[in-house]
């Protein structure tokens, strides 16, 4: 029996588009907080890896329940 690559079973089931959205939430978070460390938007970027966070979420099967 043939296994699957990884790159082959990522192309089932993924939605591409939610990739995207999950790209562009962690680059805001980076962006947040680039620079100087007085200039960082703290709040913003935690928004941005929380929203990240749950489209990974949603992406990934739920292991035990465990949120």
């Amino acid at each position: 029996m043939a296994q699957q690559t990884p790159i082959h079973r990522a192309g089932i089931g993924l939605p591409v588009a939610r990739l995207f959205d999950v790209h562009d939430m962690l680059t805001l978070a980076l962006d947040a907080t680039d620079g100087d460390a007085q200039r960082w938007q703290l709040p913003e970027a935690r928004g941005y890896m929380r929203n990240a966070l749950r489209q990974v979420k949603r992406l990934l099967p739920s292991e035990g329940g465990a949120q």
